[in-house]
């Protein structure tokens, strides 16, 4: 697994040296701009529009706008100060929290840490601390000239970090547009609801769900590869007619009972199959 940044979690007086690495991989399949008339891939150049000259990576600075084609320049060096007052290999852990305490709204990137050389006792310490107290830590540290609030937590006896959006940067729900406020709700329409939700209710299982759109595609691109005709079915989805907010609940907890009792129909009786001999 690939090492993306080293330093070390600070717990107290305790330095433990890490390693981390990403927990999760961007799956998406992306495609590059090709010239079609002899499919080569587009070049994107840095042009300045008033010089009109092509500008290399050496001659870039960083500018920050206050209004509008005024800018602010930072310097490079000046940036890196900031960074190392800001303990760029670090993990600081303010405090200890429950981790039902934080909405998931605030959730934003995983990490793996892994302990570097000679932190397997103090990192096995920690771990088993967290563990025991039901606690997440608090932390934050610089990832990519940011500083990120995270949250340390136990994930399949790893500890994972996982960086936090800060409070201002969560916006603020009062101005999502035309959100009702207390509807006058119909009991038989709520109980129906609530059975439905009750049908549908099962444990997470996160291998069962895929993304049929990437399979799709991937299938596609298999087949164009090895010269497949693609033929596309076009077809619709039938929708039912529903008339109301009632009827479409009731027809959604029929459906459900047709397809639960489908499975239990299709599902072999205890007892079927050959027996095990009894062992002695």
């Amino acid at each position: 697994m690939h090492t993306m940044w080293k330093g070390s979690i600070q717990f107290g007086l305790v330095s433990i040296p890490i390693k981390m690495h990403a927990a999760t991989e961007d799956k998406d399949i992306s495609f590059r701009n090709l010239h079609e008339k002899c499919k080569t891939p587009i070049k994107y150049e840095k042009v300045c529009p008033v010089c009109e000259e092509k500008v290399e990576k050496e001659d870039l600075v960083k500018g920050y706008e206050t209004t509008n084609g005024h800018y602010i320049v930072m310097k490079n060096d000046e940036l890196e100060e900031l960074r190392q007052e800001a303990g760029e290999k670090a993990v600081e852990i303010l405090d200890f929290i429950n981790i039902d305490d934080i909405d998931p709204i605030y959730f934003n990137r995983s990490y793996f840490l892994g302990p570097n050389e000679g932190g397997a006792k103090a990192y096995s310490l920690l771990r088993q601390a967290l563990q025991d107290s039901r606690k997440v830590g608090i932390a934050k540290i610089m990832i990519r000239s940011k500083e990120q609030l995270a949250a340390l937590r136990i994930y399949k006896n790893t500890i994972l970090l996982e960086t936090l959006h800060y409070s201002d940067e969560i916006r603020s729900a009062a101005d999502v547009p035309n959100v009702p406020g207390e509807e006058k709700l119909e009991e038989k329409e709520l109980h129906t609801a609530k059975m439905l939700i009750d049908q549908l209710s099962t444990e997470f299982e996160p291998e069962k769900y895929e993304d049929e759109y990437r399979k799709k595609l991937v299938q596609l691109i298999e087949a164009k590869e090895n010269g497949e005709e693609v033929v596309s079915a076009n077809q619709e989805t039938p929708k039912d007619n529903v008339a109301d907010l009632m009827e479409a609940l009731q027809a959604s907890v029929d459906k459900n009972k047709k397809k639960v009792a489908t499975k239990k129909k299709g599902t072999p009786k205890t007892g079927s199959g050959p027996k095990k001999k009894a062992t002695s």
